[in-house]
């Protein structure tokens, strides 16, 4: 096995492959409405992760567009849009609810802020927890650095999602986090620094993305104006397998790239052809060793690797 995926995982444990199904349910983001800042993260523009943009369906019409009408298939049932967490425990609770009713769900994805997970919420989440229904924390961390992520315009820092992981893991909630590899001033030993202090805390899954640049987003005009790079497909590639032949073989992947689509994709190209890195990946994992082949090394990052400003 050369990465332990999430999919992989769900064939194992039932037998099946699980689709998962993506939700906006109206939700905001403190990094929009005000309440930390406006405009959101710099990286930031919705339609590029969520096909319809905003989707003004019910949650049980977004479903029903979804499933296949088989009867033996399974679902996860994922809150994707914005930040899942960011409304009155209330109004999670119903729309979680309303979800959750559809039947065939093996479980409950929800994407949100490390800084907008309060105990009220975490207790609603565990509160689903039972056998033949498992809850996952989709927390987009980024970058462990700081600096970094003052830079993108996040509004909270790694403390914050230290904070959150703890107490989710407190109550048996699984913990996915997303790091993005080429942010503005990173370089492939801060990816590495990231990723080592996100294993430290003790993570269930990990989402691996190349920055990419967007229609729309404030990244979209510091490229326009040069001022800002992005990786090539080998620079991601390397990285990426150094990564997750440092990762623990228990540890699932969720995703170990990303692509956007024409015209919302700017840069790189390569983002825009689905299987590219994921071929590129595979093959020098193939070559070097699958996940979790060298956590007892040194994450195998070259001192001269390029600064992105």
């Amino acid at each position: 096995m050369l990465v332990n995926t999430f999919g992989n995982d769900c064939r194992r444990r039932f037998g099946r492959r699980v689709k998962k199904l993506t939700l906006d349910a109206s939700f905001t983001c403190p990094n929009r409405d005000g309440t930390l800042g406006k405009g959101g993260c710099s990286f930031c523009h919705v339609p590029s992760f969520n096909n319809d943009g905003k989707d003004e369906a019910s949650i049980a019409a977004q479903l029903k567009r979804q499933m296949t009408g088989a009867e033996d298939e399974l679902y996860f049932i994922y809150f994707q849009a914005y930040t899942s967490t960011y409304d009155e425990v209330a109004v999670l609770k119903r729309r979680y609810d309303e979800a959750l009713a559809m039947g065939q769900v093996a479980g409950l994805f929800v994407g949100t802020r490390p800084d907008c997970v309060p105990d009220e919420v975490l207790d609603l989440l565990a509160s689903y927890q039972r056998p033949g229904l498992e809850v996952w924390l989709d927390l987009g961390l980024q970058t462990a650095r700081d600096e970094t992520l003052r830079r993108i315009n996040r509004g909270h820092d790694f403390r914050a999602y230290e904070d959150a992981v703890l107490r989710a893991r407190a109550r048996g909630i699984k913990v996915c986090t997303h790091l993005i590899l080429g942010l503005p001033g990173e370089t492939a030993t801060d990816f590495a620094q990231s990723h080592r202090r996100v294993l430290a805390l003790g993570v269930d899954g990990l989402k691996l993305h190349p920055l990419h640049i967007v229609e729309g987003s404030t990244m979209a005009k510091q490229w326009r104006a040069g001022r800002l790079e992005t990786m090539s497909l080998d620079e991601y590639v390397s990285s990426a397998t150094a990564l997750i032949q440092a990762t623990p073989a228990e540890v699932l992947f969720h995703r170990v790239t990303a692509h956007a689509r024409a015209p919302l994709l700017l840069a790189p190209d390569w983002c825009g052809h689905k299987w590219l890195a994921m071929t590129a990946i595979t093959q020098a994992l193939a070559q070097s060793g699958g996940q979790g082949s060298r956590t007892d090394s040194p994450y195998l990052f070259e001192s001269t690797t390029k600064v992105y400003l």
